[in-house]
């Protein structure tokens, strides 16, 4: 016992070989298990606070390479495409509703309906004004881009604000098309024309060639409907023509009682009729009138 005593003596005294005592002091207090024990604590508790930062931070970057892989670009600017798939209601209290995809949307929409008024015009030589217009719209709709976005698998990208389950689920169907507008949109801010031409031609040339729905002859669409609704066939009528014999223009009313003539003008009286069933049916709205 006293050996073992005179031992734990010797290190100050040897440490005290300093002047003034000084090696001492620090000898013990670098030596003490009391002033140890704070500073590997504190080292712990850091660690699992940096590793974890830096696991989220490779997820969400191996997350938004996944969504660029399927979108098909790569942007120079990720925070674009964070923007495009974040909803209004995941905005932070004091931040616009413009860092929303709501602006994305309406850019998007605009560069959508350009590049497949390019596709359709080069793709249909033969097709007049009337039967582009129809099939614009038909490719345009909310209804198509919202299967474009679900085939690209961005249901789950979506970002939405604090919402129940059930309301989570339909909110984020309801905006698919708007959310794929917005992709469109940032795709043309960060990688111009040519990028936003790509990325629409390589989902929309298929559906441009085969559409979703069958095109129909609005002239049978507007009788089907009349006959569900317990009136006669529709009646077309000459009301004008025009312009050289080469070239006539002919002017025709449809009728249908109970409702208001509806007219249209084309280079024959068959396309000026479908014109007019076409106006009718936009006037009356009846779903299915989609060729020209």
């Amino acid at each position: 016992m006293k050996d073992e005593a005179k031992d734990i003596a010797i290190e100050p005294t040897e440490a005290q070989a300093g002047p003034d005592g000084e090696a001492a002091t620090k000898s013990l207090a670098t030596k003490s298990p009391e002033t140890k024990t704070p500073d590997v604590k504190t080292s712990e508790t850091k660690a699992p606070a940096k590793k974890k930062r830096t696991r989220s931070k490779a997820k969400a970057t191996d997350a938004n390479a996944a969504l660029e892989a399927r979108i098909g670009y790569s942007f120079t600017d990720p925070n674009m495409l964070m923007q495009a798939i974040t909803h209004v209601s995941a905005l932070k209290s004091g931040r616009k509703r413009g860092d929303s995809y709501q602006r994305l949307e309406f850019l998007g929409d605009h560069v959508l309906g350009l590049v497949v008024s390019d596709m359709l015009y080069h793709a249909f030589p033969n097709a007049d004004e009337g039967e582009l217009s129809k099939r614009l719209a038909e490719l345009v709709r909310k209804e198509s881009c919202a299967d474009v976005a679900k085939s690209l698998g961005l249901l789950d990208d979506i970002k939405l604000g604090s919402v129940g389950s059930s309301a989570d689920a339909r909110l984020r169907k309801s905006i698919l098309g708007d959310i794929c507008e917005a992709v469109i949109g940032a795709v043309f801010l960060d990688g111009g024309y040519a990028a936003a031409s790509e990325f629409v031609k390589r989902n929309w040339t298929e559906r441009m060639h085969k559409p979703r729905r069958p095109l129909r002859d609005p002239k049978t669409v507007l009788q089907e409907w009349a006959q569900g609704k317990g009136l006669p066939t529709p009646v077309y009528r000459e009301v004008e023509r025009t312009g050289p014999h080469h070239d006539p223009q002919f002017r025709v009313a449809v009728d249908l009682p109970g409702l208001a003539p509806a007219e249209g003008i084309g280079g024959s009286k068959r396309a000026a009729e479908k014109v007019a069933a076409s106006v009718m049916i936009a006037r009356e709205g009846v779903g299915g009138g989609n060729d020209g």
